[in-house]
């Protein structure tokens, strides 16, 4: 019989302190091909999603160090962190004193590591598996996308529903190390910190990740710019 997530969580990835954020314990995989492969196993799926809940990746490091050192983005505030693997940055955003956070992910494996993490980090996050990108944006103040831009399929689909969240007033935090799929022309840089993960899988050489804020999309003016002067004359110089 299959062990459940919790039990699976805890027997292949110990808990430990995050690298570059030690204040925060987490889950962690000594080696996530070798949890991949029990997850296969597990499961009885060789397609079965690489266990990113099991790895400290560094974006989320990032978006973790930039609320420690501005709790005030967050302070009193509604969390909302999507794709949110181990949980990291709601953790982090709790214990900066977010009012409360929602950690989202379609992995149960990454449902089960959000519950254990949040708990031994002595914070209360509330966990919801579903695929929220075809939703409206959530009731929150603050959305964090830490390491959403691995892949070409989901970064097209997450930056329109992160984009609908800012038209909506919703703050939107993206933290990355610069991957390739990364909207970097409708982001704004806050904060580039020094971070390493805990995977050698990807983010060779980079040891440094950014946070970013998503702006709203530009407002099409009502009325179009045009050549004519004050008077109606048209300049035709």
């Amino acid at each position: 019989m299959a062990a459940s997530p919790v039990a699976f969580v805890r027997r292949h990835a110990p808990l430990r302190p995050a690298p570059s954020l030690e204040e925060v314990r987490l889950h962690l995989a000594d080696d996530i091909l070798t949890v991949w492969h029990a997850t296969q196993v597990e499961t009885g799926d060789p397609d079965a999603p690489l266990p990113y809940w099991a790895v400290a990746w560094a974006g989320g490091l990032a978006i973790g160090r930039y609320l420690r050192d501005h709790p005030d983005v967050v302070a009193g505030r509604r969390m909302f962190d999507i794709a949110s693997g181990s949980g990291l940055c709601a953790i982090a955003a709790m214990r900066a004193g977010a009012a409360q956070a929602t950690a989202v992910d379609i992995d149960p494996y990454a449902v089960a590591a959000i519950d254990l993490n949040a708990r031994a980090n002595g914070v209360r996050v509330a966990t919801s598996r579903r695929d929220v990108l075809d939703d409206d944006p959530p009731e929150a103040d603050v959305i964090l996308a830490g390491d959403c831009w691995y892949d070409a399929g989901l970064a097209e689909r997450v930056l329109p529903w992160l984009r609908r969240a800012a038209d909506a007033g919703i703050l939107v935090l993206v933290g990355d190390s610069g991957r390739a799929h990364l909207p970097i022309e409708a982001l704004t840089e806050l904060a580039i910190y020094p971070v390493r993960s805990t995977t050698e899988l990807e983010d060779i050489g980079r040891e440094t990740a950014r946070v970013f804020t998503l702006t709203s999309t530009p407002r099409t003016p009502l009325t179009p710019p045009t050549d004519e002067e004050p008077d109606g004359r048209t300049d035709h110089r």
